[in-house]
């Protein structure tokens, strides 16, 4: 199937979610959130970074706004062992494979079906070593939209055993543009895993006390480099909580343990960003709600498999309003 580059760019479809209090544009390339806009006293802000041209986002670049897998975040040596079987997975760094290799499910272009302005399910066929993975994976996404709240619905079914582990990959500024060091950021979250120089996981967690992701009160943001994942303490409240200078506030709820806190450290200019934005270092927050990282490889770790019998199933919901008006 053609992936990246060679999707002809009239045959990306643009679908617009549209509430009293915001407006989501959702794209059938990676299921790409390309635009969000809350209404508030001040306007419409924009709330994640995006691209102006859908078809900018062929290229791939930053993993802006996509849904990415089979596997999110890195596998060590792009490769990992499954029932005695050895299986390499494609990557152009030997290194790991990153959310899940070059041609993923971030670069394919997904079949789109709208429920009106309400919702948008999208669908994928990933067949049989597909990147390298074993199996054929039938993957359908609804993304929905009530009031201030995203809502994100994945499903897979795969026709054999093998590692399933998606992520939404959006980079979010409550202040439309600008550095995020000053929004304050919670995460319920006591414990970490380790990254590599790397940035791969080692294979053990450990507290966040006195380390950088250390976010179990409210803090800002800073300047500091940030690129791991949090192990979620679980509960009902929100699994993160980000609060802005503006007054708008996004809250986060989700059924998976983990989450990777990414304040775009590498982030550079690609392409033609969203009127009134940039796209550097430290403009974007990503809050990527996922299992554990690179668990094919760390039998500790709870499982990522998925089977015929066991499909992938991830539940999340973004909520993004004027502090006064969230629910």
């Amino acid at each position: 199937m053609a992936t990246g580059l060679d999707i002809p760019a009239d045959q990306i479809r643009r679908h617009v979610l549209e509430s009293d209090g915001a407006q989501v544009s959702v794209l059938s390339l990676g299921c790409a959130v390309q635009d969000w806009r809350v209404n508030h006293d001040s306007g419409e802000v924009p709330v994640v970074l995006g691209y102006t041209d859908p078809a900018d986002y062929r290229a791939g670049a930053n993993a802006m706004g996509f849904v990415v897998g089979r596997v999110a975040n890195r596998i060590a040596g792009a490769k990992f062992t499954l029932n005695g079987e050895d299986w390499r997975l494609t990557s152009p760094d030997p290194a790991f494979q990153l959310h899940g290799g070059p041609g993923g499910l971030s670069r394919c272009n997904w079949t789109t079906e709208a429920d009106g302005t309400r919702a948008v399910r999208l669908r994928l066929h990933s067949p049989h070593l597909d990147q390298g993975y074993p199996g054929a994976v039938d993957f359908e996404i609804t993304i929905s939209l009530d009031g201030h709240r995203l809502t994100y619905d994945m499903h897979a079914r795969p026709d054999r055993e093998t590692p399933i582990n998606l992520a939404h990959h959006s980079y979010y500024n409550l202040l439309g543009g600008g550095p995020v060091k000053d929004h304050l950021l919670r995460i319920n979250g006591s414990n970490h895993t380790p990254n590599g120089p790397d940035l791969v996981a080692l294979g053990h967690t450990a507290p966040v006390e006195d380390t950088r992701y250390d976010f179990r009160d409210a803090r800002p943001v800073g300047m500091a480099d940030l690129d791991g994942n949090v192990v979620l303490d679980g509960g009902h409240g929100p699994a993160a909580e980000v609060t802005a200078p503006n007054g708008l506030r996004l809250r986060m709820w989700t059924d998976q343990p983990c989450m990777q806190v990414y304040n775009s450290v590498t982030l550079a200019s690609h392409s033609t960003p969203l009127p009134g934005q940039e796209h550097l270092r430290y403009t974007g927050l990503c809050l990527e709600a996922q299992g554990f990282p690179n668990a094919p490889n760390v039998p500790e770790f709870p499982s990522i498999l998925c089977s015929p019998d066991k499909p992938y199933h991830q539940h999340t919901e973004i909520e993004i309003a004027p502090h006064d008006a969230a629910t």
